[in-house]
């Protein structure tokens, strides 16, 4: 197929508005589910984490987003003392990918193919790839990424709160966006609004 120069020229200017607004800042919007029986900050505010067999088993691929957990939790006032803890603390993440069914172009022979790809290693550390296309067109992926917190008094073995976020978009950067979902599950504790409620974050995508 022969691009007409008119169309070539505003595929370009597509392209640069799309890498110009990948350059800029990112809404992080999900949708966060909290409840807590707390009624303030527990003292002392200590906690011990308590990681499942199968984050024990992938330590080494875990630590990084275990660390961006630790940090969300200080950050409200929660300080890690494994020998002196007064909560126990439980932390979940989920990740995968779907395809919108609603995409504009589904059934239509051609539209616009827009793509990136980041990819990892055992430091995090990747290359980023963009590319923009007039093809037959697949809908672009939604990464689905979800994080829980869920933390018990240890002396009574109850469960004090439980939170957790849940954020898709066809953008994502790992294990940063694990981080902000951490910070906006953890958002007013140790008493958040209760039930369900949407929290936002803007974040400056990795140069």
């Amino acid at each position: 197929m022969t691009l007409s120069r008119p169309l070539a020229t505003a595929l370009l200017c597509l392209a640069a508005a799309l890498l110009a607004g990948c350059a800029g800042p990112r809404l992080v919007e999900s949708d966060v589910s909290s409840y807590s029986t707390l009624a303030a900050l527990p003292q002392p505010a200590t906690y011990r984490l308590e990681l499942l067999p199968s984050q024990q088993q992938q330590a080494a691929a875990f630590a990084p987003i275990q660390a961006q957990a630790e940090q969300a939790l200080a950050r409200v006032g929660l300080a890690r003392d494994d020998a002196n803890a007064r909560l126990a603390v439980q932390i979940g993440v989920e990740g995968g990918i779907a395809y919108p069914r609603d995409w504009p172009y589904a059934g239509s022979p051609w539209g616009p193919r827009f793509g990136w790809g980041l990819g990892w290693s055992g430091h995090w550390r990747g290359g980023f790839g963009m590319g923009l296309g007039w093809t037959r067109e697949m809908p672009p992926p939604l990464y689905h990424r979800k994080v829980s917190v869920l933390i018990r008094d240890i002396a009574s073995q109850q469960v004090v709160f439980e939170s957790s976020a849940l954020y898709q978009d066809v953008w994502t950067s790992d294990p940063m966006i694990y981080g902000v979902l951490f910070e906006q599950a953890l958002r007013g504790f140790p008493q958040p609004p209760s039930g369900e409620r949407k929290e936002r974050t803007e974040v400056l995508p990795p140069q």
